[in-house]
C-alpha cells in the first residue's frame, strides 16, 4: 500500500517543474519550426519562403542533414517582409535596404514606418509618401 500512494505523489511533482521550466526556456533565437509549420505560421507558401532564403532576406538556420528550421525572430522578419510588401508596395530588394540599413544604422526604421502607418487615417498615405522618394532617387 506504501508504494501505491508515493506513485501518484511523485508524478504530479515531476509535471510542476517541467511545466514551469518551459517558460523561461523560450528562446526567440533558437531554430524550432520546420519549413512547413513556419510557412503555416505567417500564411505563405513553403516556397515563398524559399525566395526570401534566396533573395538573402532570412538565413533559417540548417540541421546536419540540411532541414531548415526558423526561429520566433525569422518568423517575426517574414512578417515584416510581408506588411512592407503587401501593404507598403516595397519590392524585395526595397525590402533588402530597409533591413541593410536598419542593421548599419543601429535604429528601428521598420517599426517607425508602421507606426506611421498606423497612425495615418488611409494605408494609400503611406504608399504616396514613399513613391516620391522612389522616383526622386531614380533620376
Amino acid at each position: 500500500m506504501g508504494e501505491a500512494t508515493s506513485r501518484p505523489s511523485s508524478r504530479p511533482e515531476r509535471q510542476a517543474p517541467d511545466m514551469t521550466f518551459r517558460r523561461p526556456d523560450r528562446d526567440p533565437t533558437r531554430p524550432v519550426y520546420v519549413i512547413s509549420v513556419a510557412a503555416s505560421i505567417v500564411s505563405v507558401h513553403p516556397r515563398t519562403l524559399r525566395i526570401y532564403e534566396e533573395e538573402g532576406l532570412i538565413c533559417p538556420a540548417r540541421t546536419p542533414t540540411n532541414i531548415r528550421l526558423y526561429s520566433e525572430n525569422d518568423v517575426r522578419r517574414v512578417l515584416w517582409i510581408r506588411h512592407l510588401t503587401q501593404n507598403l508596395g516595397v519590392n524585395l530588394a526595397g525590402v533588402r535596404i530597409l533591413f541593410e540599413l536598419e542593421e548599419r544604422l543601429g535604429t528601428r526604421i521598420l517599426e517607425r514606418l508602421y507606426s506611421e502607418a498606423a497612425a495615418s487615417p488611409e494605408p494609400e498615405t503611406a504608399t504616396v509618401n514613399l513613391q516620391p522618394a522612389a522616383s526622386a532617387a531614380k533620376t
